[in-house]
């Protein structure tokens, strides 16, 4: 017996060029399902949401510091570039 995850229950209508979207991740195998086609779009929207609070967020931090905390950050940048420099990444566990 499968475990399948607990969901709500949605029953809407949407603009049929979302429809045809959403069908189409499902032809291309990108999607199991229409549900599922629809979890990763607001999955997409969620992380780019996400994304430009944090972008907001750093903003704010470095707009709001004094110019000796400014210089603190820009020394620790530099000097985490030069430490990062000699790491490969793409061959880190």
């Amino acid at each position: 017996m499968s475990v399948r995850a607990v969901r709500a229950k949605l029953s809407t209508t949407v603009a049929p060029e979302n429809y045809e979207y959403l069908t189409t991740l499902v032809q291309s195998g990108k999607a199991g399902t229409v549900a599922e086609a629809v979890d990763i779009v607001i999955t997409k929207v969620r992380h780019a949401e996400n994304r430009r609070r944090l972008e907001q967020a750093t903003a704010a931090y470095f707009n709001n510091l004094s110019r000796e905390a400014l210089a603190e950050e820009n020394t620790l940048s530099a000097e985490m570039f030069d430490a990062a420099k000699d790491i490969d990444f793409d061959r880190q566990p």
